[in-house]
């Protein structure tokens, strides 16, 4: 035990375990009881992790020592260790580049959607056909209203055919402010980096091994294997994007949502659209 953090877990730990007191349970761990009462009267620096954070969204490959140069000049001075301190518990640790340039996203964290077409989730899901061929699906959702925007079926899907997929999209339905995905091959290529680029779309990837960080998109899946994907054989691809074409429109149109009061997602979409014209 060296911090003072952990002389205290420590201290509550053999009170709660032991039902001793304070007192008695700094004797037995040779802890000061003025260590473990104290309290932290350490501001919380609103101010300054928010222009910490304005540098870091602009500049995302600055660490710290360059984010304090750039505080510097806007007439926010301080100590580089203070400075160090709120970038870590920020979490704004710059990501290491591999060997080639991949998109990297946004490094702020991701707030509820508040309307649609705030943001869109999407992943892919593989299946076979009938003799045995693999297939993979597209799936795109919008987070607020839960309307699968698209399910694209194709044996092979690289990051030029998703940056089209997703300018088709955008045509019948507008730009999202920002795209939520994993970190696969196809959206960190070099065609997604350039297509973020010149539409201005926020792309978010969540941590590796942390599925739940993108849940909307993963519902989704679940409903879409169990309820088409793993009912129906598909011995083409034909068949296959006819059946799922099919399906998606049932889930938009007729199959009931829990999240959203056991409505479809096409009538919460309009009932927001009236809501809004009535506001």
């Amino acid at each position: 035990m060296v911090t003072p953090d952990v002389k205290r877990d420590a201290v509550a730990h053999v009170c709660m375990q032991h039902g001793v007191s304070q007192r008695r349970a700094c004797e037995v761990l040779s802890i000061d009881r003025s260590s473990v009462r104290y309290r932290s009267v350490r501001p919380d620096d609103a101010d300054i992790r928010a222009a910490m954070k304005l540098v870091a969204s602009e500049r995302r490959r600055f660490g710290y020592r360059r984010i304090h140069v750039m505080l510097d000049r806007q007439g926010i001075v301080m100590n580089l260790k203070k400075l160090r301190r709120l970038y870590r518990e920020e979490k704004l640790t710059v990501r290491k580049r591999g060997g080639r340039k991949r998109a990297l996203g946004t490094r702020r964290p991701l707030a509820r959607p508040s309307r649609a077409n705030e943001r869109w989730s999407l992943d892919f899901v593989s299946d076979a056909f009938t003799d045995g061929r693999r297939f993979r699906v597209l799936a795109v959702v919008d987070d607020f209203t839960r309307e699968c925007l698209a399910l694209v079926a194709d044996t092979s899907l690289s990051g030029r055919r998703l940056a089209r997929e997703l300018d088709a999209v955008i045509t019948r339905r507008g730009k999202p402010r920002t795209i939520v995905s994993d970190n696969g091959t196809e959206m960190t290529s070099m065609a997604i980096l350039e297509w973020c680029q010149n539409t201005y779309v926020d792309w978010h990837y969540i941590a590796p091994g942390k599925p739940m960080q993108n849940g909307f998109v993963e519902s989704f899946n679940g409903s879409f294997r169990d309820e088409c994907l793993n009912e129906t054989l598909f011995s083409s691809l034909t068949q296959a994007r006819i059946e799922i074409t099919a399906w998606k429109e049932d889930y938009n149109r007729n199959r009931p949502h829990s999240s959203l009061g056991n409505i479809t997602p096409s009538e919460f979409a309009s009932q927001i659209a009236l809501e809004k014209q009535a506001a």
